[in-house]
């Protein structure tokens, strides 16, 4: 009985660890290179439907964006601040999906800045996590700059 449960054991250790695209090896560069290749194309031909107001491939891109923010390629980074901005981004399309369905033009034209931000803001915070790790010296701009953006004067 002993030897069955440790063979059932083993057997599903190996298993585990030998899935392909197992979720414990990092993103190749490639990879992610390709993803963020294709998250530009489908945010501009969010924008091409929204300013020919092209509401099925407006909800189709966005629905795009939104699969490629699950990928695993997508995650390069491990803190809150970066799931912060995937949540955002990924709320962003979502909310472009939703006005889409409405034929919303306005709804969707606010929600594709908002996704345009999540994007700079998320590529910015990369950026300086990168520049951190190879210059420990070097310290990230204050927060209280990055959410300055969010109040917008009349």
């Amino acid at each position: 009985m002993k030897r069955a449960i440790v063979s059932c054991l083993v057997a599903g250790f190996l298993a585990f660890f030998s899935m392909e695209g197992s979720s414990l090896e990092p993103p190749q560069k490639d990879d992610v290179k390709e993803l963020m290749r294709s998250k530009l194309q489908h945010s501009q031909k969010v924008l091409e439907a929204l300013v020919t107001n092209d509401f099925d491939a407006l909800a189709k891109h966005a629905d795009e964006l939104v699969i490629l923010s699950k990928k695993a390629e997508w995650k390069v980074l491990n803190n809150p601040k970066y799931e912060l901005y995937s949540n955002d981004f990924r709320r962003n399309a979502e909310a472009l999906i939703q006005n889409a369905k409405a034929k919303n033009t306005d709804g969707a034209a606010l929600a594709y800045v908002d996704l345009t931000l999540s994007c700079v803001k998320c590529h910015k915070h990369v950026r300086e996590v990168r520049m951190v790790r190879q210059n420990p010296r070097v310290e990230p701009a204050p927060a209280s700059f990055e959410f300055a953006s969010r109040t917008r004067s009349p």
